[in-house]
């Protein structure tokens, strides 16, 4: 169980960074869906981990990361919705 969990942080880790990483070199707008959704996935897999450790300055970090993430998902698709009337 203690190596999935593992897994699990180490995965959050390279979507989080990938992802800023690939933003920060102008590879990956920070509107674009895959970065959205990447920190959306890698907050939950920190969230997961850090809740494992009871790193729970972490876990509320993360929460509110993926609220923030939630949100530009809803802007996204409300945009999109105004875009095609």
């Amino acid at each position: 169980m203690q190596i999935s969990i593992e897994i699990i942080g180490w995965i959050g880790a390279l979507l989080l960074l990938g992802s800023y990483y690939m933003n920060m070199n102008g590879k990956l707008s920070a509107k674009a869906p895959l970065y959205i959704w990447s920190n959306l996935v890698g907050g939950l897999c920190f969230i997961i981990n850090s809740s494992y450790h009871h790193a729970f300055p972490s876990v509320m970090v993360n929460i509110i990361w993926i609220g923030i993430a939630i949100g530009a998902l809803i802007k996204s698709q409300q945009k999109k919705g105004t875009v095609s009337k």
